[in-house]
């Protein structure tokens, strides 16, 4: 059986990063873009890793551009535009396709493992997200209409489990 762990991922500095090194932990997978209406869930994405990062929550960026061509950016610019504009501190990681043949194989996974509406398995937008239990198994699947602030029960019951 497949799980997280079984992935690697570039941080947005290009350093390689096994992600069995979050054994134990939940992770809430967020693709994000930096010129898109639903943006300003940083803050709440940021608000989700100060509250519960010391319980075990682990919430992982993945920038995209492939939805409106919403994050044009270079990494470096991806990350300086997070941490200016909303004091990003949880783990921002390399910018990746999230749909197509060239999907990073995390977002292979994670679309197969939790469908969308109706039994898509295509990402439809940016801030698609995904939570992780601590087993490394996809819970569940959100769009990306689902405020980070409404995910709050979602994400106790995956720490208390």
């Amino acid at each position: 059986m497949t799980t997280i762990y079984d992935f690697d991922a570039l941080q947005i500095n290009g350093q390689s990063v096994r992600l069995d090194q979050f054994k134990g932990q939940a992770l809430l997978i967020v693709n994000t873009a930096s010129a898109c209406g639903f943006t300003p869930q940083f803050a709440g994405l940021e608000a989700l890793h100060q509250q519960y990062g010391s319980q075990g929550l682990v919430v992982l960026g993945f920038p995209c551009n492939q939805f409106g061509a919403q994050d044009k950016g270079s990494n470096d610019e991806i990350a300086e535009f997070c941490q200016l504009n909303y004091g990003v501190s949880f783990p921002m990681m390399a910018k990746v396709d999230v749909n197509g043949a060239g999907a990073h194989p995390l977002y292979q996974w994670l679309s197969k493992e939790a469908p969308g509406l109706l039994g898509t398995k295509g990402i439809k937008w940016n801030f698609t997200k995904f939570l992780v239990g601590k087993d490394g198994a996809v819970l569940k699947r959100y769009a990306p209409t689902d405020t980070p602030k409404s995910l709050g029960k979602d994400i106790e019951a995956a720490l208390a489990a």
